[in-house]
């Protein structure tokens, strides 16, 4: 996808596994087994997806992915395939070292454990050594301190959040922000505190990476609200404001967990909102 000078691509870190239930809420099984098919141990499959942003000056990587260091009963109860992050990135001609900035939606393990790896010597040291980490400070505080609800979705989030910080890496922001003249993001609280929706808008084409507002396709309809989901009343009205002004505006959306489909439009058919999917 190319606006103007700022080119975006969705970069994948594979894929896992998740229980339908939580990935759907109160909607029961009869209705969401439609959409998703769940495998055998009542799970659904769900993307690892980021967005890189490139900008004639600046290499933006929203999300990191789960990346290789969750421990084995994390990898075998999500199904987690091996990390795609760091070979993507080499198809579209960068290295770790290319990104100058890495942007979190949220501090969750799926989105933020690319963040870091284990070096040589077996030390976790940061795995985009030249770029700014972008977080907002909210989020750090909940990931510093998860109440016994929260603690199984920040995993290792507060240990790679230390490691950014020792290295002088880390830095916060404090509500709606921009981050580069095109690229500004807007707080969305009820998935988490400090959760944020990232926005690009150049020239012709309107990009909103959803992250865990609308996780997926699926989502776009308002009932569907994860069980993890900390203030789900706050996410149904977030979604309904924000998805009417996208509707409204004509902007692509980005799923951060969408699988086989990843980015789409929304479009009114016969009164009924439906979405009309783009490869990306």
């Amino acid at each position: 996808m190319k606006a103007d000078s700022i080119t975006v691509r969705v970069l994948s870190d594979g894929s896992y596994l998740m229980d339908g239930g939580s990935v759907f809420g109160q909607v029961p099984r009869v209705i969401w087994e439609q959409q998703a098919k769940p495998d055998r141990r009542n799970r659904v499959r769900l993307g690892l997806n980021c967005l890189l942003v490139q900008t004639p000056d600046l290499n933006i990587l929203v999300d990191a992915g789960m990346g290789t260091r969750e421990p084995e009963i994390t990898r075998e109860i999500y199904g987690l395939s091996s990390s795609k992050l760091h070979r993507n990135l080499r198809a579209a001609n960068l290295t770790t070292r290319d990104i100058d900035i890495v942007l979190l939606s949220h501090l969750h393990f799926d989105h933020v454990g690319g963040t870091v790896r284990l070096d040589r010597e077996g030390e976790i040291v940061p795995t985009f050594p030249n770029a700014r980490y972008l977080v907002q400070r909210p989020s750090w505080n909940e990931a510093c301190n998860p109440n016994e609800r929260a603690v199984p979705f920040f995993g290792l989030a507060s240990t790679a959040m230390s490691v950014l910080e020792r290295s002088g890496q880390l830095e916060f922001l404090d509500g709606d922000a921009s981050i580069v003249p095109g690229v500004h993001t807007m707080i969305t609280n009820g998935h988490c505190t400090g959760h944020q929706v990232v926005f690009v808008n150049t020239g012709g084409e309107r990009i909103a990476f959803m992250g865990d507002l609308v996780p997926t396709p699926n989502h776009i309809v308002l009932p569907y609200i994860t069980a993890f989901d900390r203030r789900p009343d706050d996410t149904l009205e977030e979604k309904r404001e924000l998805l009417s002004r996208i509707e409204r505006e004509g902007w692509l959306m980005v799923f951060a967990h969408g699988y086989e489909q990843r980015a789409g439009y929304l479009e009114r058919i016969g009164g009924k909102m439906q979405l009309k999917p783009v490869a990306v």
